[in-house]
Order: C-alpha cells, then sequence, then structure tokens
C-alpha cells in the first residue's frame, strides 16, 4: 500500500475552501471508504465494484477545450475540439470550487510519464473515494521523498455531483469536461465515469509533447521482447489493444498511452491498466482476469448476492471496465519504458469482413492508415439489423487530439523510416462473410500471426511470399506458422467472389469518403496508400 508522511495539504489557493481533505490514501483506505459509504461492494474477486451512474462511458460533445492565446493557433477546432470561453469557464469553475468547499474530498498528487525527462506532475481533486482510487490505479505514483518537493503542475478537479445550467455556464448538456492548457486544469462535472480524468490527462499530453518536446503521443499499447525489440499496438476500443499487448513471452510497458521520443524510446504515461471486460475468462484472458482482485475496481458489472461477478451481463452497458495498478500483472516492464521499436500493429475489427487477417502496410499504407483509424460497430443491438457501420477515429484516438491528425501523422512517418520499423494491419474482425454471416477470428490465430512477426517468421518473407490485396493493395502472407493457409485469404473465405468484390468497395469507398476531410492536408504519397474506389 502507499503510504506517505505528508497527512493533508490546504486547496484555498484552487478556491475550495473548509472542506475536509482525505489527503493520499492507500487504494486500501478508499476500497473500504467507498464501502462505507455504499458507493460500492466488493466482488467475489476481491475487486470492487461500482456504478457510473448516467454516463457509462465518455461523452466526447460535452468535452472542451479554452479557446485563448495559447490554444486559438494551435488546436484543430472541430466538433472533436470544441471551443469554449475562457470567462465562462472561469465562472463555471467558481460554482464548481464552491460547490466542493465545505464538503469531505479526496486528493492525490501523483504524476504521468514514466520517463522522467517527460514528468507531468497532477494534483487529482475527487468528490468521491473511488474516483480517487482511480486516480491512484491510473496515474503513477510518486515516492515518500518525491511527494516533499511535489509542485503540481496541472489539476484534475473532478466533481460528479455538480450538475451544470447549460444557459448559465455555456454547457451543451449539465455534463462537461474542460481542459484549459494556460491555467492548466481540466475541470470534470456532472458524470461519474471516470475514464474522462483519464482521457483529459491523455489529451493534455497529446497537445504538450507533440508542440514542445517533439515526441509523439500514441493511442497504443506496447510490449518488449527478451532481445529488446519493442513492439506497438494501436486500435480503438474492441479491437484488442490490452489482450493482445499482454504477452507471456513479452513484458508489457502499458496498455494505453504511450509517447514515442527523439530518441527513439517508447514510454507509457500511465501507472495502470483500463481494460473491457465484456464476456471476460480466466482461460481467454488470464492476465487481465488475475488482475481483478483487491485494489482494482470494477466498473458497471452485475453481481449476484455473493458478489459474483456475471462478465457477460451487459445489462448497465457494453463498455464495463476494470481499472488496475500495472503491478497486478506479473510480466511488466519496469520501468515502464522501451527501446528500439521493430513493429507497429494496426489492430482493426472489421466487421465487413473483407480486410485480410493480416497485412504488411509500405509507409504510404500506413500514414494512410493512421490517419484514418478505422475500424467497424456492429448494429446487433437493434433488432433485425445485421448491417455493420464503419467507424473511423484519426490517429486511434481523434476524441484525444487537439491537434491535426496530419500532425501526428507526418510525425509517426518520419519515426517510422528513421527507425525502419515494419507496420502490420491486423483484422480481429469478422471472416467468411460480414457480422452477421461470417465469424469472428479466432483469438489464438490472430495471437501466431503476431508471434509469428515477432519472432521474425514473416518479417523475413520475400514479395513473391505476399499477395497484394486487389481492392486495399496490402501485402497479405500465403503462409503462417500456426494458422490455416485459407484463413489468410478474406476472399477465399467467402466462397461468393461477387458479394465479397462487392463488400470490399463498399468499405474502400467509406475509407475514401472519409479521408476527403484530410486530403488538402495529406501530400501525394499518402493519398496513393488508399484503397482503390469502385462505383458499386
Amino acid at each position: 500500500m502507499h503510504n506517505t508522511k505528508v497527512t493533508t495539504i490546504a486547496l484555498d489557493y484552487l478556491g475550495i475552501k473548509n472542506s475536509k481533505i482525505n489527503y493520499q490514501l492507500s487504494a486500501e483506505q478508499l476500497h473500504n471508504e467507498t464501502i462505507a459509504r455504499y458507493q460500492g461492494k466488493a466482488s467475489h474477486l476481491g475487486a470492487i465494484a461500482v456504478n457510473t451512474g448516467e454516463f457509462t462511458g465518455r461523452s466526447p460533445k460535452d468535452r472542451f477545450i479554452v479557446k485563448d492565446n495559447l490554444t486559438k493557433d494551435e488546436v484543430w477546432w472541430s466538433n472533436i475540439n470544441i471551443p469554449f470561453d475562457t470567462e465562462k469557464f472561469d465562472a463555471l469553475y467558481n460554482r464548481v470550487t464552491d460547490y466542493l468547499s465545505k464538503k469531505e474530498i479526496f486528493v492525490r498528487d501523483s504524476y504521468a510519464c514514466a520517463d522522467e525527462h517527460y514528468k507531468l506532475n497532477i494534483r487529482v481533486v475527487n468528490e468521491y473515494p473511488w474516483s480517487n482510487m482511480f486516480a491512484y490505479n491510473m496515474f503513477l505514483r510518486p515516492t515518500e521523498k518525491e511527494l516533499e518537493t511535489f509542485y503540481p503542475e496541472w489539476t484534475v478537479i473532478n466533481a460528479p455531483g455538480f450538475i451544470a445550467n447549460p444557459e448559465m455556464d455555456g454547457t451543451r448538456k449539465h455534463n462537461f469536461t474542460i481542459l484549459n492548457f494556460s491555467k492548466k486544469i481540466a475541470l470534470i462535472g456532472g458524470t461519474g465515469y471516470t475514464g474522462e480524468i483519464k482521457k483529459g490527462i491523455f489529451s493534455v499530453l497529446n497537445f504538450i509533447l507533440p508542440v514542445f518536446k517533439n515526441t509523439l503521443p500514441m493511442h497504443c499499447s506496447a510490449n518488449v521482447g527478451k532481445d529488446g525489440d519493442t513492439a506497438i499496438f494501436f486500435g480503438l476500443s474492441g479491437t484488442g489493444k490490452t489482450t493482445l499487448s499482454a504477452d507471456p513471452d513479452r513484458s508489457l510497458i502499458g496498455d494505453d498511452e504511450h509517447g514515442w521520443t527523439a530518441e527513439n524510446t517508447v514510454f507509457n504515461f500511465e501507472g495502470g491498466c483500463y481494460a473491457k471486460v465484456i464476456n471476460l475468462s480466466k482461460e481467454q484472458e488470464p492476465g487481465i482476469f488475475g488482475a481483478i482482485k483487491k485494489g482494482a475496481i470494477l466498473e458497471n458489472v452485475i453481481m449476484d448476492e455473493n458478489g459474483v461477478v456475471d462478465f457477460a451481463d451487459i445489462s448497465i452497458t457494453q463498455n464495463t471496465r476494470v481499472s488496475y495498478p500495472i503491478h497486478h500483472i506479473e510480466n511488466i516492464k519496469e520501468p515502464s519504458i522501451g527501446k528500439n521499436p521493430k513493429n507497429i500493429f494496426f489492430l482493426t475489427a472489421d466487421a465487413f469482413g473483407v480486410l485480410p487477417p493480416i497485412s504488411k502496410l509500405t509507409p504510404n499504407q500506413a500514414a494512410y492508415h493512421f490517419i484514418s483509424g478505422y475500424t467497424a460497430k456492429v448494429a446487433g443491438t437493434e433488432a433485425g439489423v445485421k448491417e455493420p457501420t464503419p467507424s473511423f477515429s484519426a490517429c486511434f484516438g481523434a476524441p484525444f487530439m487537439p491537434l491535426h491528425p496530419t500532425k501526428y501523422a507526418e510525425m509517426l512517418s518520419k519515426k517510422m523510416k528513421e527507425s525502419g520499423v515494419n507496420v502490420w494491419l491486423i483484422n480481429t474482425g469478422w471472416s467468411g462473410g460480414s457480422y452477421g454471416v461470417g465469424r469472428r477470428m479466432p483469438l489464438k490465430y490472430t495471437r501466431a500471426m503476431i508471434s509469428a512477426v515477432l519472432i521474425g517468421d514473416l518479417g523475413s518473407y520475400k514479395y513473391e511470399d505476399y499477395h497484394i490485396h486487389s481492392v486495399f493493395g496490402v501485402a497479405q502472407p500465403r503462409s503462417c506458422p500456426g494458422v490455416p493457409t485459407e484463413l489468410l485469404s478474406p476472399r477465399a473465405t467467402w466462397n461468393n467472389d461477387e458479394e465479397y468484390y462487392k463488400t470490399a468497395f463498399k468499405l474502400s469507398n467509406a475509407f475514401r469518403e472519409n479521408f476527403k476531410q484530410f486530403e488538402e492536408f495529406a501530400n501525394e504519397d499518402i493519398l496513393r496508400g488508399g484503397p482503390q474506389r469502385y462505383d458499386i
């Protein structure tokens, strides 16, 4: 447990007055406080289970950035990065701090970025004990000695119980997440979803690191092999980023947020993991399952009267999650820094079933797919609807990227060329047909493909060992150890060429339509990395 000699602090400088401040409580103390307040229950696995209330996921339309002299010319203002007025922020900030004054609150000093050259000190102020426990899990934990001279550079103020008045406060609804880069404050209210805390600081780093530190921030997981080779896994939620980076033969650097420095090192931003637990099983994902013990927080899961969790029950949300400190995983890299990136994997859950399960990308294709950030959503929640929907999120993390996506893509392309890294597109989605007809690619085969890359079996293949996909132009291997050969060709699994190509061109057209918003910023090389277009 994390105990310190420092027992309390004052928050008058933030405008929070006459509050009872619980400073730097241990995870066990916060676990017990949550139960004592009837805000959570212990599960049979030891982890505490909480319900985040109205919001069980992020609310991207309610995330704002204060537009001022620092941000007005740097931020890519859009429906993702929504401007917020400085005076409105100040007024709302005062209302939130008045709300927290005279309350019992929980404060934690922590930091982001495992590489000390990039360290960002963070003070987190929470209304609820379990939100503060989340901050303990997800951010890096200072030593007692570091706390003696700790100075917070950024402050997160998190008040789930505060309800905004849109007409008065300038928000869209009663909930909000607002980043003020000049005042170095992340202000969160009206939502109990803890992911807003984590992603708020990720968004901060996505601005600071490229602009001031010449470092590429990445929404990815990363691990390192026994020979010191680092692998990076990009992917949106549900594509297998956390699962596939948890490899018993490789040490985990981190599961979600990293920086790639000019010195060609990769470091974790966080001190923990925040994994989806829908349909979680010990057999399929032993690392994550084993991490769910006392000290972890389960969110929005269903338990019986004995505290037994039903991971298949999605009656609250499909976005059931667990947060835990990274030391709950056995095989981790300490400190969370890797060198020498050799392979990058772009993960997509293609519900159209037309992308190969594994393919190698040229640098142009890599830049195009990175800017596109494709996966697919399935419409299984609506009766009778089986049509998948393409989903694009630039740089595999658009909601957290304050700069224009091409800025990050240019940095990635430069680093790829300098390091000679190989880039692979991995489809963890459907094979043999679209969602509702085909079946999901078995996890054991995806693991076998990635293992083949990491030990060099695929990287050494000659050009003739690959087939060039006729629509997407990517190079798909003709064989792979441990994988049935017929699975490597998506067209062959369909047994219906006409339907396959019709669907493939439908997806390629969606790619090209989405990319129109970036065309004026992308060079000819990147544009050549896209798929063919065809009028169906």
